[in-house]
């Protein structure tokens, strides 16, 4: 039986390609939201979903994070996709013509200065293939989308400006989500832990909530902050350590963590994607 794998966006989409990368001849399911694709999974629709969480120069994707928790899903991998925007145009249209790009909020701020420096709009879309359906629709020389070169070749659209992204090193970073938790035996290499909690509200509460990672030799790779029901004094923290649970100091933070703090939750632990090392 074939894997099946639910991304956001339509075919050609940045998590299409990085679903067929990841996981080459399996069945793909386009859904139209994080949330929905998260829901295949737990509606056993699909086997997993490959969601984007942030990139390397438009940060962090809205509210990704902010689902993790209410989905009951489980972080069982991670992959970091190179991203190289294309301009997209109908055949025949050029450069000097175009008015107006669509595409999704990230894709637009990671092509911002290109855009800037020839005088184009940007449009906001909900996904960047998406918006070459809108280019084909409207059928307006003036109109482009930025996607990826896939996203091109599926919807029959000329590139007339290859790779227009801010930086050459453009990556976005995808988690892969599960129904099961599906935690890899520690093999003395590099992991990945990833966590949720709600600090007290006491001082020094997150100080003393993540202090004991930092007394045994725990690095945080990440900290975010997300306000709890529309109050400015309860916050909950999205948390991702270098560490595996069987590790004796993971064990020793986590206790420590569980002290100084409410509804700890263990999203995750997964192998660290060898990018991250380069």
């Amino acid at each position: 039986m074939k894997l099946k794998i639910a991304y956001q966006g339509v075919a050609g989409a940045y998590s299409h390609i990085a679903s067929q990368t990841v996981y080459p001849g399996a069945d793909y399911l386009a859904c139209a939201s994080f949330e929905e694709a998260m829901a295949a999974v737990t509606d056993k629709k699909v086997d997993l979903a490959m969601i984007p969480v942030e990139n390397s120069n438009a940060g962090r994707v809205s509210d990704v994070h902010f689902l993790l928790p209410s989905t009951g899903l489980h972080i069982v991998g991670e992959f970091f996709l190179r991203i190289e925007h294309q301009l997209l145009g109908l055949p025949g249209a050029r450069l000097s013509g175009i008015k107006t790009a669509s595409s999704h909020p990230q894709a637009l701020a990671q092509c911002s200065e290109f855009l800037k420096n020839h005088h184009i709009q940007p449009v906001q879309r909900i996904d960047t293939a998406l918006s070459c359906q809108d280019v084909l629709r409207d059928q307006d020389p003036a109109k482009a989308a930025i996607a990826s070169r896939l996203a091109g070749e599926i919807y029959g659209l000329e590139i007339l400006a290859p790779n227009i992204e801010n930086a050459s090193n453009n990556t976005t970073r995808f988690l892969i989500m599960s129904r099961d938790s599906l935690i890899p035996e520690y093999d003395g290499g590099k992991f990945i832990t990833s966590f949720i909690f709600k600090a007290k509200n006491i001082p020094a509460a997150l100080y003393k909530a993540l202090g004991g990672f930092a007394t045994n030799g725990i690095n945080l790779t990440k900290l975010e902050s997300y306000l709890l029901e529309g109050k400015f004094i309860s916050a909950q923290f999205y948390v991702e350590v270098e560490a595996h649970p069987d590790q004796h100091a993971f064990r020793n933070a986590f206790d420590e963590l569980r002290f100084f703090a409410d509804e700890v939750h263990l999203l995750g632990s997964y192998a660290a994607h060898p990018y991250r090392y380069l």
